[in-house]
C-alpha cells in the first residue's frame, strides 16, 4: 500500500468537509486508512461479479460505469464519475455481493482509497462518519433517480445538454459513442443532435 501525498490529502481533506462537514478530529481518525491507488486508462476500479470492498477518492482521472448486454454484448454506460467524486460500488458495497457492472477508468488516474472494513470502524467511532455514509448513499440514489428520470421525461436533446451542463468539456474526454450509449441512443442520432445545437452555437 503506497502512503498518500500532501496535495492529495489536501484535495481529499477539502472534499470531505464541503460533503460531510466533517470536523478536524474526524479527519484526523480516518487519515491513517487512505491509500493511494494508481488504475491506468481502460483497467478497473471494479470488475463485473467482483465483490466491491472499498470507496475511492478521484484526485485526477475519469471513469466510466456500465454494463455488457450478455445477449447482444452490447455496452450501456451507466455513468460518468470525474476527479474530485467519491466512487464505488454502493449496493455491491453495501451488500458485499457481486456488482454487475464494470468501473472503468478513461484516462489515467489517481485515487485515494478505503476499505469498507475502516468504514465501519469509522461508522462506530464518530457520527461524522455516519453522517458520511449517509450522504454517499443519498447521492447515489439521486444520482440513480435522475438517470431514470431523465430517460423518462426528456428528450435525446435535453438530456445531452444536461450531460454538457454537469460536465463541462466532457465531449473533450469522452468518445462519442460512450457518450451516445450513457444517453440511450445511437452515434448517428449524437451527431444530428450536435449538428443542430452546434448551428445554435450551444454544441
Amino acid at each position: 500500500m503506497i502512503s498518500p501525498d500532501a496535495s492529495a490529502l489536501a484535495l481529499l481533506t477539502q472534499q470531505l468537509r464541503t460533503f460531510a462537514h466533517l470536523s478536524d478530529d474526524d479527519l484526523r481518525l480516518a487519515m491513517p486508512s487512505w491509500t493511494t491507488r494508481t488504475i491506468l486508462k481502460n483497467e478497473f476500479f471494479n470488475y463485473r461479479n467482483a465483490v466491491c470492498r472499498s470507496v475511492g477518492f478521484i484526485v485526477k482521472g475519469l471513469f466510466r460505469v456500465y454494463y455488457v448486454d450478455p445477449a447482444m454484448q452490447t455496452e450501456h454506460t451507466i455513468a460518468f464519475v470525474p476527479e474530485g467524486a467519491f466512487i464505488t460500488s454502493l449496493k455491491s458495497l453495501l451488500t458485499q455481493e457481486a456488482c454487475p457492472y464494470y468501473i472503468a477508468a478513461l484516462e489515467d488516474a489517481e485515487l485515494l482509497v478505503i476499505g469498507i472494513e475502516q468504514l465501519h470502524r469509522l461508522y462506530a467511532q464518530a457520527h461524522g462518519w455516519e453522517r458520511f455514509g449517509r450522504l454517499l448513499a443519498e447521492q447515489y440514489l439521486v444520482l440513480q433517480q435522475a438517470k431514470g428520470e431523465g430517460l423518462l421525461f426528456q428528450s435525446a436533446e435535453q438530456r445531452y445538454l444536461t450531460l454538457l451542463q454537469q460536465f463541462p468539456g466532457i465531449t473533450q474526454r469522452v468518445s462519442l459513442g460512450h457518450i451516445a450509449s450513457y444517453l440511450g441512443i445511437q452515434q448517428p442520432s449524437l451527431s444530428r443532435i450536435r449538428a443542430k445545437l452546434g448551428k445554435q452555437g450551444l454544441g
